[in-house]
């Protein structure tokens, strides 16, 4: 396991992540103190493809805009939203 103390670590997160996303782990430390640990996240929305992730934002959207009716003409709604 790669450590960094804790000021290297501010300049550096980008590089860092990316050899997290490698399989690496890396310890940040504070005065030579381990204080923090960058891990790979395993599972979840994270492991899924982000078109995958796209595409189901997506669909949630589109379920909720089926939810909501607005009763009533549109730009009727949309001046008593200007007037209240």
């Amino acid at each position: 396991m790669k450590s960094v103390a804790l000021y290297e670590a501010k300049n550096r997160l980008s590089e860092l992540v990316a050899m997290v996303e490698r399989g690496e782990e890396v310890s940040i430390t504070r005065r030579g103190v381990p204080v923090a640990r960058l891990v790979a996240c395993h599972g979840g929305d994270e492991a899924i493809d982000p078109r995958q992730r796209a595409s189901a934002a997506l669909s949630r959207l589109r379920a909720l805009r089926e939810e909501i009716r607005l009763d009533g003409d549109l730009k009727m709604l949309a001046r008593e939203g200007l007037d209240g």
